[in-house]
């Protein structure tokens, strides 16, 4: 009995220590990091599960290498999912929400794309409603969120499209309807990056990529599926996206898919004003505008959303440089500070320089008031601006009222300073102040003056009172010179 024990407590011992060390051996997966959030970027030696597969062909991510937190899924969107799927349709979260939870980032909407018609979908939802003609998407209503859900695309080329009534493109190349309706493959290879054709199973919580979207998001690329050209051709709009997209994540633009757009930029002309009204906002009042700017001029693009104030920068204006910095780091600190911004005062600030210079030569060269002039100037100038981007009138009203209160704050004696802090736009009209301060403009401290006013007790309003320059004084005419756009305005 004791030889047998002493010949199986050692091999007990080697197991037990074979089985220690496997154990022990470094994990090849860092699994404290999301697959996608690491920043090793995948090489093309890379494990055969993260080799490139030909576009339409599905590579299936489980749960175990995504790592996305059920708990962090949009109940609502979720809700659409399982409403659809009940009802016998295929359905997945899809595009920029799986894109940003890969990326631990809050993605700020859910979309859903189904094999469902519209017309099909929306009888499931008593809070939906179709919208849209060149492109027919349901919008499904939770209270202030709304939930996108758009029918799986197929190509133009498509046997349902025969007649080309479905989808039809211009001459140019222009896509004027897109309602060809086709498989999940088909319609992954319809959208714009590869970053955004990523889809996620409810069944399984796995997520499909069928144009090799989960590398590219591990090698923060931007990539265009598809021919670039002629992508950006059948929607411009595609160009601003590839910018947005780069200044938002901090990724790089493929080089392929960056060549064509200084090229093609001009093709934006041809999009609808109210269209790129969106995009301007979503470029530079979405906590990245510094960022999207930057983008914007390295591509040349800047100058479709804002001519004249391109025009200013042509001519090697500082002033604008200054101001349309400082305006769009202001925006994303307050952003980022949970604070709210508003479409008027940016529209306001980048067009100030075009607005003065207008309204000086309207004082030259007619026999009208200052405040008159100043108004058909900003007639002028909100009138050729959008036509690039439409500008809601819920927008423009505030825009002409600070640009009039520039008028207004230099004159402050007696009780005019302490009517003008009431001004709803009062705040955005000092903020632009300061920001002409900045850009170079001699104001005579009106800047300062207005805010040690702010912070004064009604005594010391009182003396500041008597203590400012009477502005009235001053002559109403400004002198007669006529402003270059290459000169600083100095005062």
């Amino acid at each position: 009995m004791l030889d047998l024990l002493y010949i199986l407590v050692p091999i007990a011992g080697i197991i037990l220590i074979a089985w220690v060390l496997m154990r022990s051996k470094p994990s090849t997966h860092n699994s404290s990091v999301p697959a996608a959030a690491q920043s090793e970027p995948v090489s093309d030696d890379a494990p055969s599960e993260f080799t490139r597969l030909p576009l339409g062909e599905r590579r299936v991510i489980p749960e175990s290498e995504h790592r996305i937190s059920r708990r962090r899924l949009d109940d609502n969107a979720m809700k659409v999912v399982y409403r659809l799927q009940d009802a016998g349709y295929d359905s997945h979260l899809v595009g920029g929400c799986i894109r940003d939870m890969l990326l631990q980032r809050q993605p700020k909407d859910y979309d859903v794309a189904t094999s469902a018609h519209p017309e099909e979908a929306v009888e499931l939802f008593h809070r939906g409603r179709l919208i849209g003609r060149r492109f027919k998407l349901l919008h499904v209503r939770f209270g202030r969120e709304v939930i996108e859900v758009a029918t799986f695309r197929a190509g133009h080329d498509s046997e349902d499209n025969e007649s080309g009534e479905q989808g039809r493109q211009s001459e140019a190349g222009l896509i004027l309807r897109d309602n060809v309706y086709g498989t999940i493959e088909q319609d992954a290879l319809r959208r714009d990056f590869t970053i955004n054709a990523l889809y996620y199973c409810v069944r399984d919580y796995s997520i499909y990529d069928f144009a090799n979207g989960y590398i590219d998001l591990q090698q923060r690329i931007i990539r265009m599926i598809g021919d670039p050209a002629q992508r950006y051709r059948e929607d411009p709009v595609r160009m601003l996206r590839a910018t947005r997209f780069a200044a938002k994540l901090g990724f790089d633009i493929e080089p392929e898919t960056a060549k064509p757009i200084a090229e093609l930029a001009h093709l934006l002309a041809r999009i609808a004003p109210a269209r790129l009204f969106d995009e301007a906002l979503k470029l530079l009042q979405s906590g990245h505008g510094a960022a999207s700017y930057r983008q914007l001029q390295r591509f040349g693009l800047f100058g479709y959303l804002f001519p004249q104030t391109q025009a200013f920068l042509d001519h090697g204006h500082a002033g604008t440089e200054t101001i349309i910095q400082q305006v769009l780091r202001n925006t994303d600190r307050r952003l980022e500070q949970g604070k709210s911004v508003t479409p008027a005062f940016m529209f306001a600030a980048l067009l100030w320089y075009p607005l003065q210079e207008r309204w000086l030569e309207i004082l030259d060269e007619d026999d009208l008031p200052p405040l008159q002039a100043l108004h058909e100037a900003a007639n002028q100038i909100l009138g050729a601006q959008v036509k690039c981007t439409a500008i809601p009138r819920r927008f423009s009203g505030p825009v002409r009222e600070i640009w009039e209160l520039q008028m207004r704050l230099p004159k402050r004696q007696g009780k005019k300073a302490e009517l003008l802090v009431t001004h709803p736009r009062f705040r955005a009209a000092y903020d632009l102040l300061l920001l002409r301060e900045a850009a170079g403009e001699d104001l005579d401290g009106l800047g300062k003056w207005w805010t040690d006013y702010q912070s004064s007790n009604p005594a010391q309003r009182e003396a500041l009172n008597q203590n400012g320059a009477p502005d009235e004084t001053r002559s109403k005419r400004r002198r007669r010179r006529k402003p270059t756009r290459a000169s600083n305005v100095d005062g």
